[in-house]
């Protein structure tokens, strides 16, 4: 589980081994706690390129490094590093207050029924008022991208200030089994000041947003993984039988066929073969790839490896019941119809 994990071919520098290497490390260490893991902050930040930058697979391999040694790690960083990058797409250094750089940063961009965040013009800025569903760790992050509603049909992304007095994080509400400590509540903003982030609809039209899914789907990718190599110790420690080599072959199949495609994504988005329409529709066929190698994992590590580890190894079941969590940002045969939506609106078919 501390073992980098890798995307391409190419042979990386030994430099980088042994920063992702130390990063697997760190990242096992942090054993499901968020305190543990926004420690992992500072050095994912300074290690990670921004995507789109000429060396996408690095970002890519650290976020799948992350996933399969702990997804809690993961979870932290993953919007972390999404929000520094959006904030780069737009043009800004960590906009606010003196003292910005070097935040904790989330990324709060669902919609709720019944809830809305809306943004208002005043005094030469913008002011958030309404609430905000879905805000992972919304009480120990200090900032965010939040997008609001600025129109009828329009919504823009702001960056906010997590500590101010405006912003009130609910309670008692996040019940998972997985990701147990990554709480998730609605946030309610009362006049909260917000700095803009790109223009009205920018945040869901500009390219990185494809590629921010697509990293998502990188971590994904890393947690199949660590289930897959406790699958593989098992098979090492007693001899396989026919059925138990079988499940380990189709283990492989399956993210071998899913580190292609993130491998073929990071060299589409660096030669600029993935932005606009094309970044989307690529965002759509790699979350699928990926989301379905990894939940053909998680069955055939169950048949394989039993109620043992499930019920006997602290590590490993809680690292099913968050990769279970967190594969649920797919949203399966709607992201599917999406896809097939996006295929015949471009009007081609790629095969």
């Amino acid at each position: 589980m501390r073992r980098p994990v890798l995307l391409d071919s190419d042979a990386p520098s030994a430099a980088w081994l042994d920063a992702l290497a130390d990063l697997a490390r760190r990242a096992a260490a942090v054993e499901g706690s968020v305190d543990a893991a926004l420690g992992l902050l500072a050095p994912a930040e300074t290690l990670a390129p921004l995507p789109g930058t000429g060396t996408t697979v690095r970002l890519w391999e650290l976020l799948a490094t992350l996933g399969a040694a702990d997804l809690t790690a993961a979870r932290v960083v993953e919007p972390h590093l999404d929000a520094l990058a959006i904030l780069a797409q737009a043009g800004l250094d960590h906009p606010g207050s003196a003292g910005s750089a070097g935040a904790s940063w989330g990324v709060y961009a669902a919609e709720g029924s019944g809830l809305r965040l809306d943004a208002r013009p005043e005094g030469g800025g913008w002011r958030l008022a309404g609430t905000k569903p879905w805000c992972s760790l919304a009480a120990q992050l200090d900032r965010a991208v939040v997008t609001a509603h600025t129109g009828p049909g329009t919504r823009r992304a702001f960056a906010v200030d997590l500590r101010h007095a405006g912003v009130r994080p609910g309670r008692g509400t996040w019940a998972s089994r997985g990701l147990t400590a990554v709480d998730s509540t609605a946030v309610e903003f009362t006049d909260v000041p917000a700095v803009p982030v790109g223009g009205d609809n920018w945040y869901l039209q500009r390219s990185g947003f494809a590629w921010g899914g697509i990293g998502v789907a990188a971590v994904w990718f890393g947690g199949a993984v660590g289930v897959a190599r406790r699958l593989a110790a098992a098979a090492r420690n007693r001899e396989p039988d026919q059925i138990a080599l079988m499940l380990l072959g189709q283990t492989d199949t399956a993210l071998h066929a899913a580190r292609r495609v993130l491998a073929a994504a990071a060299a589409d988005v660096d030669a600029a073969r993935a932005d606009g329409p094309d970044g989307a529709l690529l965002a759509g066929q790699v979350r699928a790839v990926v989301a379905d190698a990894a939940e053909q994992v998680l069955r055939l590590a169950g048949h394989g490896l039993g109620p043992g580890p499930l019920t006997g190894e602290e590590e490993y079941a809680r690292r099913v019941a968050d990769l279970q969590v967190y594969l649920r940002q797919h949203h399966a045969e709607r992201d599917s119809a999406a896809l097939g939506r996006a295929l015949l609106t471009a009007g081609g078919e790629p095969w």
